[in-house]
């Protein structure tokens, strides 16, 4: 009799599936599913190859803007030591949202037949983000009868379903996976409510890497980013209208001794600029743009306070970031902030998404600020093990 492979000794192969995925060309893009895949890799395992697809576009001239970047980026590399494919898809206007899911799959198609013929037949697929990304996968999953475990990480979940071809299509997709993990437990009960099969649901929330965001000096981290010497706000994130700069800007009318600092780019820089002159605290907004992740630990480390003023959000890692520097938060609850926001000593959950309650927040954390070395102990309950264990269980356990 043939013996069967031993899965409980042997690392496992896993395949790990996503658009949203880091690379030589746009280094900070999807940075949270790498650094889940850093963790679960250093357990030595898992081993991991990676298909990242990316829009298909003809030109690298910087004329056609982030579309450029796509043409620019590698079919392969190895990022961070980490070996990734970049097949190509299709990405139509008007009709690419609902073809995006069959473009994808048929992209990685060939990929996948090729590192299963170079002898990388891998156990699982992991594939983050539901929408096109997960429906792909669970094609790919079909064709190669492979299982499949799906994470869901916001927006895929929150607000793409209410497109009535997007949602049947992730409704199918949950049917075909193995089961499907939400970075926090809003989310999966949103799959449920769905039509998801709550028994597949497994929630492994985001931890915050504590080597890299850690404590600086207020002071002198002020001193090396040249910003003022006063209560400083800090609002990290695109700037686009869900993440709520806008209400952070207004509340400075009511908060005369704060200074805010924004960090992101985006399509409403000129528009978040033009509100700054009107409500004239526009010598009181500096707008950093986009910075890369090395640095953020400075930023939060420089911050008082930092704000997520969100409309929507999966699991937000900002929060985690700053609280893991020393710095509380003042975060509107949505999605499973909740979940991470649960003591006086991380900071404030406000209820209502006006700039009112944002500056209720704002000066009750004020009142009671907390110790910084408190603010950085309660980050430490959010390491990344609980998550990498959890993964591997999950893995290993439609595997025997």
């Amino acid at each position: 009799m043939k013996e069967q492979p031993n899965f409980s000794k042997r690392p496992l192969k896993t395949l790990l599936f996503s658009t949203l995925y880091p690379n030589s060309i746009r280094p900070n893009h999807g940075i949270f599913v790498e650094t889940r895949l850093r963790y679960l890799l250093a357990t030595q395992e898992v081993t991991t190859q990676v298909i990242a697809p990316v829009p298909w576009f003809p030109f690298k001239h910087q004329q056609f803007g982030n579309w450029s970047q796509f043409a620019q980026i590698p079919h392969y590399e190895v990022h961070h030591g980490i070996e990734v494919w970049h097949p190509r898809y299709v990405l139509p206007p008007k009709i690419g949202m609902n073809i995006a899911p069959f473009t994808l799959a048929l992209s990685a198609r060939r990929t996948v037949a090729h590192l299963i013929r170079s002898g990388f037949d891998f156990d699982v697929i992991d594939a983050h983000y539901y929408y096109p990304d997960g429906v792909a996968a669970a094609l790919l999953a079909k064709w190669f009868n492979k299982p499949l475990f799906i994470t869901a990480r916001g927006t895929d979940l929150n607000l793409i379903p209410r497109y009535a071809i997007p949602r049947r299509l992730i409704q199918w997709a949950e049917q075909r996976a193995t089961g499907s993990i939400g970075v926090c437990k809003a989310l999966m009960d949103t799959l449920v409510q769905l039509g998801g099969d709550a028994h597949k649901t497994h929630v492994l929330r985001n931890g915050v890497d504590l080597e890299r965001f850690t404590p600086q000096n207020q002071l002198e981290s002020r001193l090396r980013l040249d910003i003022p010497v006063s209560q400083i706000l800090l609002s990290v994130g695109n700037l686009i209208e869900l993440k709520g700069h806008h209400l952070a800007i207004e509340a400075l009318k009511q908060l005369p001794e704060a200074t805010l600092v924004i960090i992101g780019d985006g399509v409403e820089r000129e528009k978040l600029q033009q509100q700054a002159a009107q409500l004239a605290v526009i010598n009181r907004v500096i707008f950093a743009g986009a910075r890369p992740q090395t640095e953020l630990k400075e930023w939060y480390s420089a911050a008082d306070i930092l704000l997520l003023c969100s409309s929507r959000e999966g699991w937000a890692n900002v929060l985690l970031e700053a609280m893991a520097c020393g710095t509380p938060v003042v975060a509107t609850a949505v999605g499973g902030t909740p979940e991470v926001v649960q003591s006086p000593i991380a900071g404030r959950i406000i209820h209502e998404r006006t700039a009112a309650a944002l500056v209720e927040g704002i000066q009750s954390l004020s009142r009671n600020y907390p110790d910084r070395a408190a603010v950085r102990k309660y980050a430490e309950q959010f390491d990344w093990e609980m998550t990498t264990q959890g993964q591997i269980a999950l893995f290993r356990s439609v595997c025997k």
